[in-house]
């Protein structure tokens, strides 16, 4: 399973710091608020967007 997750969503949902370190991403990179990450299952359980 996918799940994809906008630059936004990760924000208000206080993740986006956690979401950066799992794609090696750079806080000070510019960001697009609807610039969308494919997550795997794994990283959804891992930053408590689903219950397995």
């Amino acid at each position: 399973m996918k799940i994809m997750i906008s630059a936004s969503e990760a924000m208000e949902k206080g993740i986006w710091k956690e979401l950066l370190r799992l794609f090696g991403r750079d806080e000070d990179e510019e960001f697009w608020p609807q610039e969308e990450f494919i997550l795997t299952e794994e990283q959804a359980l891992l930053l408590n967007l689903i219950k397995k």
